[in-house]
């Protein structure tokens, strides 16, 4: 159910999106199926990287931060799709056992020029592990609906 429209993000809104922890299977996993980089899908050789242990990919990081804005955000919103993400920054290792928690904030929305039943948001974005650790910035831009007259 809609109950947040483009006028409801307004510069400044912050949306907590909450947590999730990374398991040593959940890496594994989607490393084997989508970066089957050695420090991302074998211990041994993790332990031999410059990370020095297993890491998850930072696609994995930015898979986790979109189910949590998914879930947080978009599925109270009129969510038109996304012209793109404008920077992604993986800041620091994901390992085994991290419980990473997400947070969006909205820095701009401007009203669509070609069609006025929607905006654009930009939105910057942070995961930080259990440390208070950034490990991933996103910046990204949303199309959203208008709400209705």
């Amino acid at each position: 159910m809609v109950s947040i429209y483009f006028e409801d993000l307004t510069p400044g809104r912050v949306f907590e999106l909450g947590s999730v922890t990374v398991t040593k299977e959940a890496i594994i996993e989607f490393a084997t199926r989508y970066d089957p980089q050695p420090f991302h899908v074998d211990e041994d050789a993790a332990r031999e990287s410059s990370f020095g242990g297993l890491i998850a990919s930072g696609w994995h990081t930015g898979s986790l931060w979109m189910r949590l804005f998914a879930d947080g955000v978009l599925a109270e919103t009129d969510s038109r799709g996304s012209p793109g993400i404008e920077e992604l920054r993986w800041r620091a290792p994901v390992r085994p056992g991290d419980t990473l928690h997400g947070t969006s904030t909205i820095i701009a929305a401007a009203p669509s020029d070609r069609d006025s039943t929607r905006g654009t948001a930009v939105v910057e974005s942070t995961m930080t592990n259990q440390d208070g650790v950034v490990v991933m910035t996103l910046r990204s831009r949303g199309m959203f609906g208008r709400r209705p007259t």
